[in-house]
């Protein structure tokens, strides 16, 4: 049984696709803006991923009587955070007159991003979301096999 549940390895079991605007600049502390900042809008599309990985499943983890089986089921996580580079788009950048863009700006940007689309997936309950949809999921998977009686440690 634990076999079969950890060929899944990794089960997603949610996605958050989502919108961020971020803001990122390079300022000089003697010179203003105009001449020496650098400033960048970006809004930033992308998903993140949650779910359940197996692959840390042990024997005590499963307990099968009979036509019940009784499961101790890893601890969701979110498994990935990704940017859509086709819909991801500078908005605006103010690059000061005696300086030259920044190239590592936006690079910086899109990480924020990134943190910020995580936060917010955390924030909204990714991980309950993704805990509920995978104990639903082996329900179903294990009943499919026969088992009657299905109960989880919480």
């Amino acid at each position: 049984m634990v076999d079969r549940i950890q060929r899944l390895q990794r089960l997603e079991t949610v996605v958050y696709t989502m919108d961020k605007m971020v803001t990122g600049a390079k300022e000089n502390s003697i010179l203003p803006d105009f001449l020496a900042g650098d400033r960048l809008l970006m809004i930033a599309h992308g998903e993140v991923v949650a779910g359940i990985d197996f692959s840390n499943l042990k024997t005590g983890d499963v307990t099968v009587e009979n036509r019940s089986v009784h499961l101790r089921l890893p601890a969701a996580q979110v498994f990935s955070v990704r940017l859509d580079s086709a819909k991801t788009r500078v908005y605006s950048r103010q690059t000061g007159l005696l300086v030259p863009t920044d190239p590592n700006l936006e690079t910086q940007v899109r990480q924020e991003a990134e943190q910020q689309m995580r936060e917010a997936a955390l924030a909204d309950g990714i991980l309950l979301t993704a805990q509920q949809n995978a104990l639903s999921t082996i329900t179903s998977l294990l009943q499919g096999l026969g088992l009657e009686q299905i109960a989880f440690d919480k």
